[in-house]
């Protein structure tokens, strides 16, 4: 008798073991723990702010009197504040940009703050910053220009020591940094120490982009690098807010450099890449980078801003928005009313999520624990994923009854790798299933519009993917209009 109890015991038991697989195998380059937490970030501010603020310019030449540089108001306060309030996750300020006027009062240079007539020569931007985005729970990033108009060893390799050690100055003087950014601009006309000359230079090994790298590792091992190449983060190729809607995280950069002609690799990445590099978007609210009266009235609407949303965070990229403080050291009232408008319109766009506890199913799943109802489970860790190669599949979400949709954002589980060439989006309205969409790559985040459509189920179906696909998240909407 108990024989033939234990044996439905012990087959149930392997049966059950059978069907557990276990996690799929990681494929491809990964990303860091630090890009993942800059992954989630998905929005935060830029801010363009020195000596061309006062001076009407976007570039400095580097001969610009520190004194000059007086903001009447500079509150790092309202930066922050506002920043919060649009919905932010830091703030990345230019430390010091082409002219060479730092913001800190560095020890190793005289053009900087320390001989500007603000706070009498004792202010310290950085420094109100830091405090600034701590109150507010707000990250702190620094760009820092590596070409330097300004100084009278640019050019030569003591500025790298000099550049090197003002590295160093902001990265162990204002608490953790999030984001180091190297712009691409290198070389160029000057001031140059009064010489006023053009100095130009090889971007590919003047710099030795490695050992700088090292600092930043060393002393802020929790900070992403961005530039053209990475070596954590790259441009997008273009500045105008548009993420490209084939969008791999890899890229083969080892014979990238930032400042390269590079553009027309950078919006896509490189499906085969060897690195984990995913791109940011940076784009300016106004038509300049640095805070011009006459473009007072050019502030980009809400309206333009959303666009800008759907078009990089949509698209696989985060997005870094550039808000300049004007001469008294504030952020526009213009720029801070587009701000807040946008975030109005984000908050409705996404208001009503309608996957959410619904029936999910699909063809194919790897088993227990890789079900499709891990895709709207509210839970980033869990995911639906297929057997070992078997590369395609479908997941449906059942919403019960009809129910208007315009809106989907899909997510993969970029632990274990990008894995998605194609997909596609369809709808079971009329009594049959209607695209919606033909996508290629997803990675982090896809979001995508489409017309409104009264469907009872929609249907998310991989088309091709380097490995088994593992999707985490997948959310609908009925977002305001059509």
């Amino acid at each position: 008798m108990k024989i033939r109890i234990l044996i439905p015991v012990l087959l149930a038991a392997v049966l059950t073991a059978c069907s557990q697989a276990g996690p799929p195998e990681a494929y491809g380059p990964l990303p860091s723990e630090r890009q993942l937490a800059w992954h989630e970030l998905e929005y935060y501010m830029f801010v363009h702010f020195t000596v061309n603020t006062f001076t009407d310019k976007e570039w400095g030449y580097g001969d610009e009197k520190e004194s000059v540089f007086n903001p009447s108001a500079l509150d790092c306060r309202q930066w922050a504040k506002t920043a919060s309030e649009a919905g932010m996750k830091g703030i990345i300020i230019t430390a010091k940009h082409h002219d060479g006027f730092c913001l800190w009062p560095s020890a190793l240079t005289e053009h900087s703050v320390k001989n500007s007539p603000w706070k009498d020569g004792n202010g310290d931007v950085l420094k109100d910053l830091r405090k600034a985005c701590d109150e507010y729970g707000l990250l702190m990033g620094v760009y820092l220009s590596p070409w330097d108009r300004n100084s009278s060893v640019y050019g030569t390799p003591e500025y790298l020591v000099y550049y090197r050690d003002q590295l160093r100055e902001l990265l162990t003087n204002y608490g953790d940094i999030f984001e180091v950014w190297f712009d691409g601009a290198n070389g160029g006309d000057g001031y140059y120490g009064g010489a006023n000359e053009t100095r130009r230079i090889d971007n590919r090994t003047y710099y030795d982009w490695p050992n700088t790298h090292k600092i930043v590792r060393e002393l802020q091992p929790g900070a992403v690098m961005f530039s053209d190449a990475g070596p954590d983060v790259r441009w997008v190729g273009n500045e105008s807010g548009m993420g490209s809607l084939t969008n791999w995280c890899l890229l083969n950069k080892d014979e990238m450099y930032p400042g390269g002609d590079f553009a027309r690799i950078l919006g896509e990445g490189h499906e085969d890449g060897n690195y984990w590099v995913p791109a940011e978007v940076d784009v300016s609210i106004r038509r300049g980078w640095f805070y011009h009266e006459s473009q007072d009235s050019m502030v980009r609407s809400p309206e333009n801003l959303m666009e800008l949303y759907y078009s990089s965070v949509g698209r696989n990229s985060n997005l870094l928005l550039n808000v300049p403080p004007d001469r008294r050291g504030l952020l526009h009232e213009n720029d801070v009313a587009s701000l807040m408008g946008f975030r109005e319109l984000l908050a409705k766009e996404f208001a009503n999520e309608l996957a959410a506890g619904k029936k999910a199913t699909s063809d194919v799943s790897r088993g227990k624990g890789y079900k499709a109802g891990n895709v709207n489970d509210g839970d980033p860790a869990t995911y639906w994923a297929t057997p070992d190669e078997v590369t395609t599949g479908s997941v449906v979400i059942d919403l019960g009854t009809e129910t208007e949709v315009n809106r989907i954002l899909i997510q993969e589980y970029i632990r274990l790798g990008q894995r998605v060439q194609e997909f596609r989006v369809e709808a079971f309205a009329d009594g049959s299933w209607q695209t919606l969409i033909d996508g290629t790559t997803i990675g982090h985040k896809v979001i995508r519009k489409f017309p409104v459509v009264s469907a009872s189920k929609i249907r998310v179906t991989i088309l091709k993917s380097k490995a088994t696909p593992l999707i985490s998240n997948i959310e609908l909407y009925r977002a305001p209009g059509e």
